[in-house]
């Protein structure tokens, strides 16, 4: 096992009690954590270690991604200016004709920004999948494992089409018994619930608006009966609610609730629109929110309620959601981007950026379910770690190391570790040839617009 010593960075913990050591140390033993602490590492833990001069910089918790969408780098900059549902209906009759070759391709070129904007652990919720389009979640895991980083995949699907009154035209549906015989496939074939697992699988049928009730209650289900996550889109606009209350007669939470999907094995990604009543009972059950600010401005759905949300004790994460609708792509820019929408809606002293540190971490960790392994910096978890520089130009000087990552702009990664493995050095991928990533997906966006 290989040993590596990181010391005299500002390292900020984001354990339960917020400890942060001004000029830190963290040792690393194999894909572990073995010590963090304030000053030198012990001198019986760095005898033959790798060491990285950790001054001038700020060590977090490696960033937790709770929702994407990474085939939808292929169509950047489409739609530019809808909501949510017709932006979905510009966009759906691309979405159809990828295959497993053009999703691998668009989830590298994801992954590779995610990488480098300091994330270490990816959920990715895949639900568009084309008759004869191949092994798609096989691709995202092949690229996601050569690049080093830690996957969460979700086989998603859609069975409402829109002759059945859903929003996906019927091209882009599968049969409610092939989307559940698909998902437990999948979790056969790639779920690890290990400790130190790099892919996990959940199941996700898409939205109330493109899911029948009867995939979202068997669904439930066989997650449940397999052991494994239950992800899906939730309260994301004020569309959603009105076709909810139309078609079931309730809001998207009561009928969710209906059909098993409150619980502390399910996570639901946006919440813009959670009323005190819904929040009260994602509360009361553990249901987790994976929260995307950026790609929520950029559809105009709103401001989700963090603050009540997380006074209430609601697992929250952060999520870029699809680069179609967070062109950006990088996770590291979302914890600007809540910290300053939430204070817009909720008062400029309402939430801290040590806050959203911690829901880009350890409450990205909660939401899936994987507390107790990474999303802090403590002895026994797994070794995934950000090193950020903060002392160029940007950010020399600054009254306060964390400032530097949750107010100013995005610090260089210079050391990106995922399971003990450096996967970032210097704000470039040391597994891959980036460049040649960038002209895959390019050569990939171009194929796909031609179909």
């Amino acid at each position: 096992m290989t040993r590596t010593v990181i010391e005299g960075a500002y390292v900020a913990t984001v354990d339960s009690v917020g400890t942060e050591h001004p000029r830190g140390h963290v040792v690393i033993d194999g894909s572990r954590i073995v010590a963090v602490g304030e000053g030198s590492a012990p001198s019986e833990l760095t005898e033959g270690a790798t060491w990285i001069d950790g001054t001038g910089h700020l060590l977090t918790p490696g960033l937790v991604n709770t929702h994407h969408h990474l085939y939808q780098w292929l169509t950047r900059g489409i739609a530019q200016d809808s909501i949510l549902f017709d932006w979905l209906v510009a966009l759906y009759p691309s979405w159809s004709r990828i295959d497993a070759g053009l999703v691998r391709a668009g989830a590298a070129g994801a992954m590779s920004v995610l990488a480098r904007s300091g994330c270490t652990t990816v959920a990715d919720h895949h639900y568009v999948f084309p008759q004869g389009s191949g092994d798609i979640l096989g691709g995202i895991i092949d690229a996601g494992s050569e690049l080093g980083l830690r996957l969460h995949v979700t086989r998603g699907s859609m069975d409402l089409g829109e002759s059945d009154g859903g929003l996906p035209p019927d091209f882009a549906v599968e049969t409610t018994d092939a989307a559940l015989q698909a998902s437990a496939d999948a979790v056969a074939r790639y779920h690890n619930p290990g400790f130190d697992s790099m892919v996990r699988v959940a199941i996700a049928p898409c939205s109330p608006f493109s899911v029948t009730s009867d995939l979202l209650r068997e669904a439930a289900v066989l997650a449940r009966d397999l052991g494994v996550r239950l992800h899906t889109h939730g309260s994301e606009t004020v569309e959603e609610e009105a076709f909810c209350h139309e078609r079931f007669g309730m809001g998207p939470t009561d009928y969710l609730e209906s059909l098993g999907w409150l619980g502390d094995d399910v996570w639901m990604a946006h919440c813009v629109h959670l009323d005190e009543h819904s929040i009260s009972k994602f509360a009361a059950t553990g249901t987790g929110v994976a929260h995307c600010p950026s790609s929520n401005a950029r559809l105009a759905a709103g401001i989700a309620p963090i603050v009540e949300m997380l006074a209430a004790g609601i697992p929250v994460g952060l999520g870029v959601d699809g680069a179609a609708s967070n062109e950006s792509g990088q996770l590291g820019t979302e914890i600007r981007n809540s910290l300053l929408m939430n204070r817009l809606r909720s008062g400029a002293d309402s939430i801290t950026g040590r806050d959203v540190l911690r829901v880009a971490t350890m409450g990205g960790a909660r939401v899936l379910g994987r507390q107790d392994e990474i999303g802090s910096l403590e002895p026994g978890k797994l070794a995934d770690l950000a090193l950020w520089r903060i002392d160029d130009v940007e950010h020399a000087g600054i009254a306060d190391p964390l400032a530097a990552l949750t107010l100013g702009a995005m610090p260089t990664v210079a050391q990106l570790i995922v399971n003990g493995e450096t996967v970032v050095e210097q704000g470039e991928l040391s597994r891959v040839d980036q460049r040649e990533i960038a002209r895959a997906a390019a050569t990939a966006a171009r194929d796909l617009a031609a179909r």
